[in-house]
């Protein structure tokens, strides 16, 4: 027995001895998940999420026309793999397309903009490729002719003159994204948050691609008739075809390669959608503890204009407070479409009869925004 325990602690002693130096004590750190389950996802959320609060607008989709100034920004400044904070609905993916994130937390005040976030998670586990997904948003037959080549110009023209479909097809296409979420994803969801769901989508079918940051989940357009969400700001085809000063498409939607990114990224799981105040004493900070503590670090958090609503609200020190409380290093960044005090509008060509205003009305919440800046978290926040 004694020479089988001494023959035991030779083998053992040589085999780490026999390792090169740095392999001599592998230390098992906490690492940020590959993958989801639809009951972890909805922990997740859950426990981070602060109470429902209320908005001066819905926020259907963004009127941010900033992706030519901030998209190279972000990817000369913000490094790929870290953490990724954001507020809002469709333009967070254009960001995430380009830097690639281990994992994403969306932070939004109102619950709406979960519900949004949620079925957009559907839509693209639904869809092979890009015409899909907006043929699905949309609920509008797929153009045909349309390919993993289609420019996101090409796709929302095509889009643009389908006809939409009729209650039939949407009532088929929300049961689809409530059986991919609650069945496929095994999210356990309560009732109130399915008929968000369907409040939220039924706002794409009702608007189409004229959509824009006027619509509303009370389906009552400010000018237009159905299928204009007013004027006075960016549609969902503006946004999907913004491009830089070379002609080169910027969008979520302007290529097959982001789109399948951002599939496999939604299908893991690893954008959380959270309810909190930018301000408020828990979500922020309940992110950063989670994300230290699995070893990650924050590497961009997109801010919008939240912070010039908080400073209107006299509350900016707190939400300073818990951004230096997230775990950050020499390389994180904020994304802001607009230097608070910089806000600008120009002219763009007429769109379907549509143009935008040259007069800004920042504080209104309403007009499109076309300026950006990105800057170090550390002592860029407010």
């Amino acid at each position: 027995m004694r020479r089988r325990k001494f023959l035991f602690l030779f083998v053992l002693i040589a085999l780490v001895y026999s390792r090169p130096v740095g392999q001599l004590a592998p230390v098992s750190a906490a690492e940020l998940p590959t993958q989801l389950t639809g009951a972890e996802f909805w922990k997740l959320s859950t426990d981070m999420s602060e109470p429902d609060g209320n908005f001066r607008s819905e926020n259907m989709i963004s009127n941010e026309m900033v992706l030519a100034s901030l998209l190279p920004e972000v990817a000369a400044h913000a490094r790929q793999g870290g953490v990724y904070m954001g507020v809002g609905p469709e333009q967070n993916f254009s960001y995430l397309a380009v830097l690639h994130p281990r994992m994403a937390f969306i932070t939004d005040i109102r619950r709406g903009n979960l519900h949004v976030l949620l079925t957009y998670r559907a839509l693209f586990e639904l869809s092979a490729d890009r015409a899909e997904l907006i043929s699905r948003l949309f609920t509008r037959a797929r153009p045909a002719g349309l390919t993993a080549t289609s420019s996101a110009r090409q796709i929302m023209d095509a889009i643009w003159d389908v006809k939409t479909g009729d209650e039939a097809a949407y009532k088929a296409n929300l049961g689809a994204v409530i059986t991919q979420l609650t069945k496929t994803d095994a999210i356990p969801l309560p009732q109130r948050d399915i008929d968000g769901i369907d409040a939220a989508y039924r706002t794409f079918y009702f608007y189409g691609p004229a959509i824009n940051y006027q619509a509303s989940t009370a389906l009552t357009p400010l000018a237009g008739g159905r299928g204009g969400g007013g004027r006075g700001s960016a549609t969902y085809w503006d946004l999907m075809t913004q491009v830089d000063a070379n002609g080169k498409e910027l969008s979520y939607l302007s290529s097959h390669e982001k789109f399948l990114w951002l599939k496999t990224f939604q299908a893991r799981g690893l954008l959380v959608p959270l309810v909190g105040d930018f301000s408020g004493p828990k979500t922020l900070r309940a992110v950063g503890a989670y994300t230290r503590q699995q070893g990650g670090i924050v590497s961009a958090f997109y801010v919008s204009t939240v912070e010039h609503y908080l400073r209107d609200a006299g509350t900016i020190p707190k939400f300073c407070a818990s951004v230096a409380s997230l775990p950050t290093d020499a390389t994180s960044v904020f994304i802001r479409p607009g230097n608070v005090q910089q806000f600008q509008q120009v002219n763009a060509p007429a769109v379907r009869g549509r143009t935008m205003p040259t007069t800004p009305e920042v504080t209104g919440g309403r007009g499109t925004y076309q300026v950006g800046i990105v800057v170090p978290v550390n002592g860029g926040c407010g």
